[in-house]
């Protein structure tokens, strides 16, 4: 973020810590988000307290999504826990499920606030809404996946034009080795852009009962699936020299490995895009929406990210603070602030029309990045492309993650890593459901 906009609003606060802070009702909020995110998510908090001097936001980061989870279910236990929490968007099932929360439409009804709730997209609404519509969650930093790619790897292998189809990526790769670049695609197992997205994008099912919005009694299918093919596919780019693993435990990122101009093409969240600027890569690159296989009906991606929940528990006046905080974050000028200082993306229609009307995604260091709305809004959801709600998906992620690890290292076939993770993915369901005997998802 800009140090002139750091710096105006520490000053603010300066101007008003010596009077109106001793009488704010305090409210805490805990966020997942580390790094230059966090300190984004930490500036909000800033500027919120510096807008008003009614209600102060103390704002402490965990340290990532999952410590996020996991520090605020212990926190319940010793009645210690924040009034909103930044969760990301597995841990949506297990936080609906709970009933720890208060829902942010109850919520801004309650205390006055007035939200267009109509005004959010409903790749975004769907992921965070009861079935009747209401919203339980707040979306605020959402994201959908993309892939970046070195423009002048490309040129040198005589392409000017990325792929949107994983044949036509295949061919790309091809084309980049024979012209002398040794890491056509610098590959990380990611079970959110592997399986999720992946799922979405070609309309094929993740899980039984419309990928468990139907029913506690789910069973995971993804073992039957297109992704099958794909996952192969990307264990044969593997072998055959056409993608290589680059992760940190094997020494360097995807991004990094990208950034450094070494590997002409990696996928990543959206939420990248203002990161890969700022580290400033030596060559002209782009971003593109992720490949379907040829023959398939391209569907619309989902929304990643995180939301905002509202927990049980706290006063009057700490619900107050936290709806104030929250109709703060929903205005134009402050889904604009988190877009500049992020890769994320706008998650008003309201907010997006603006911006494209004032030439945002038009110009450096915003070009093209709305990319990724296009992708989002491909088509209309379906009751397969809404998104995901499983319980325990955490451990699900966990489980296909460790069984793909486990191919990719020749230690079995894919497919008999996909069948495993599918099993001990059920045995994590199949807890989940005894735990609400004769509950659905609301």
């Amino acid at each position: 973020m800009t140090q002139k906009l750091a710096t105006a609003t520490l000053v603010a606060l300066a101007a008003t810590a010596g009077t109106a802070s001793a009488e704010r009702a305090k409210f805490e909020y805990w966020y997942g988000l580390t790094g230059d995110l966090g300190a984004v998510v930490a500036e909000t908090c800033n500027r919120f307290n510096a807008s008003q001097d009614q209600y102060e936001a103390v704002c402490v980061g965990q340290d990532g999504y999952e410590k996020a989870v996991q520090n605020t279910i212990a926190a319940f236990r010793a009645g210690k826990h924040p009034t909103l929490l930044q969760s990301f968007d597995a841990g949506t099932a297990d936080l609906m499920m709970s009933g720890e929360f208060y829902p942010v439409t109850k919520l801004m009804a309650d205390t006055g606030v007035t939200i267009d709730w109509a005004d959010y997209f409903p790749g975004i609404a769907n992921y965070y809404s009861s079935k009747s519509g209401e919203f339980f969650s707040m979306p605020w930093n959402s994201s959908t996946p993309v892939y970046y790619w070195n423009k002048d790897l490309f040129a040198k292998a005589g392409l000017t034009e990325a792929p949107i189809t994983w044949e036509g990526m295949e061919a790309a790769f091809k084309a980049l080795k024979t012209a002398g670049v040794d890491c056509p695609y610098a590959y990380a197992p990611s079970s959110w852009i592997d399986l999720e997205q992946f799922s979405m994008a070609h309309g094929v099912p993740v899980a039984s009962n419309n990928n468990g919005y139907d029913g506690l009694d789910s069973e995971l299918l993804f073992n039957t699936t297109l992704h099958v093919q794909h996952m192969e596919n990307i264990k044969r780019w593997l072998d055959e020299g056409l993608a290589q693993l680059r992760t940190p435990a094997a020494g360097k990122s995807s991004r990094d490995s990208f950034v450094e101009g070494e590997c002409a093409v990696f996928f990543s969240s959206i939420a990248d895009h203002n990161t890969v600027h700022k580290l400033k890569p030596a060559f002209a690159w782009d971003v593109q929406i992720i490949p379907t296989y040829e023959g398939v009906e391209r569907k619309n991606t989902v929304v990643g990210g995180a939301s905002l929940w509202v927990l049980s528990g706290k006063t009057d006046e700490e619900y107050k603070g936290a709806a104030a905080y929250l109709a703060f974050l929903a205005t134009k000028p402050e889904q604009q602030f988190l877009l500049e200082n992020s890769g994320y993306i706008p998650v008003t229609k309201s907010t997006y029309e603006a911006l494209k009307a004032e030439g945002f995604y038009s110009k450096e260091p915003y070009l093209n990045r709305d990319i990724a709305m296009k992708s989002l809004t491909w088509t209309e959801p379906t009751p397969l492309t809404r998104g995901i709600r499983l319980g325990s998906f955490i451990q699900i992620r966990a489980e296909w993650t460790a069984e793909v690890e486990a191919a990719l290292a020749g230690q079995k076939t894919m497919k008999e890593a996909l069948d495993t993770a599918v099993a001990r993915g059920n045995d994590h369901l199949k807890r989940f459901a005894a735990t609400y005997p004769g509950k659905s998802f609301p």
